[in-house]
């Protein structure tokens, strides 16, 4: 304690407070060196989306999970037409589709040719219901005597 000298003027105080001030001042400049400044950060950030706006701005979109389900649904339905189709073509009845295997045309058209080696074709599925239906039949037997006892 032999160094202790005192102060005796202002401008001695205000000498040792400066440099302690300036001490502490790099202090905390080394600790939040690297980060940004409230300004700096919003000069950065101008032009993007809070997560907020991006929540309303992106609302109606797939995500990429339901993008792939939706993708998966529409090829079974176009392979689900081209075994349609094949098992049409080669006369096949319309129950053999489930039983015909494949991805693309050519292992599906394999698959129905085996299936129809196996069984044979089928009758073709009838276009229109040729036979009347008993209840309709009768309808306008009725409606017929109707008009009859009205005069018309």
């Amino acid at each position: 304690m032999g160094n202790f000298k005192p102060i005796e003027t202002q401008e001695e105080l205000d000498t040792v407070i400066g440099e302690r001030l300036k001490r502490e001042r790099e202090t905390v400049k080394k600790e939040y060196e690297g980060f940004l400044s409230p300004d700096d950060a919003a000069k950065k950030y101008a032009g993007y989306l809070s997560p907020e706006d991006e929540k309303k701005k992106y609302k109606d979109y797939l995500s990429p999970e339901e993008a792939a389900k939706k993708d998966a649904k529409i090829k079974g339905y176009e392979t689900d037409s081209v075994k349609t189709r094949i098992a049409n073509e080669l006369g096949l009845s319309y129950d053999a589709v489930g039983f015909l295997k494949g991805e693309d045309e050519e292992s599906i058209r394999k698959s129905a040719e085996i299936l129809k080696g196996l069984v044979g074709a089928a009758a073709p599925a009838p276009l229109a219901n040729l036979e009347p239906d008993p209840g309709k039949a009768t309808d306008v037997a009725l409606k017929n005597t109707l008009k009859g006892l009205k005069g018309e």
